[in-house]
């Protein structure tokens, strides 16, 4: 088998490619995905998860919901607490009351940088924890009890 036709190695020189490709734009956020790599390296899917492991072991990318990838650049700060806790912080941050109208799920799940269907199951666990009300279809959702911040060490 020919040096060319063996796949051992691919997965590292297409890892060294999408590395080149961060660094040339250091606004670039999120990886493509699989499919496109796979289109346009003419890989097997295994070949570019395993490129993808390789950036993830390198520290320059991890894996998001979906399937997705996300660039980590050094020094960047990134908060990985599970979104419903993210979403009680607006409560706190921006002194919401017991019944004040909460933001929809629209303007958070773009303020989040998530699609509304995950922002919408993020906030029914909100209102089944008790944390929000729900003001039924059309309604704009309330703040039911104002969470407690607990200090972490």
């Amino acid at each position: 088998m020919s040096e060319q036709a063996s796949p051992r190695g691919t997965f590292v020189k297409i890892a060294e490619a999408m590395r080149t490709r961060i660094e040339a734009n250091p606004d670039m956020s999120e990886l493509p995905s699989a499919a496109d790599l796979m289109h346009d390296y003419k890989i097997s899917r295994g070949v570019a998860l395993r490129a993808f492991g390789v950036l993830q072991k390198d520290g320059v990318a991890e894996p998001v919901p979906g399937g997705r990838w996300r660039v980590v650049r050094a020094g960047e700060r990134t908060d990985r607490r599970p979104l419903e806790e993210r979403i009680t912080d607006i409560i706190t941050d921006e002194g919401l009351d017991v019944g004040a109208a909460f933001p929809s799920a629209s303007v958070l799940a773009e303020r989040f940088g998530v699609s509304r269907p995950t922002m919408t199951k993020a906030l029914d666990k909100l209102e089944a924890a008790g944390v929000l009300a729900s003001g039924g279809q059309g309604r704009a959702r309330t703040v039911r009890a104002v969470p407690i911040r607990e200090e972490r060490s």
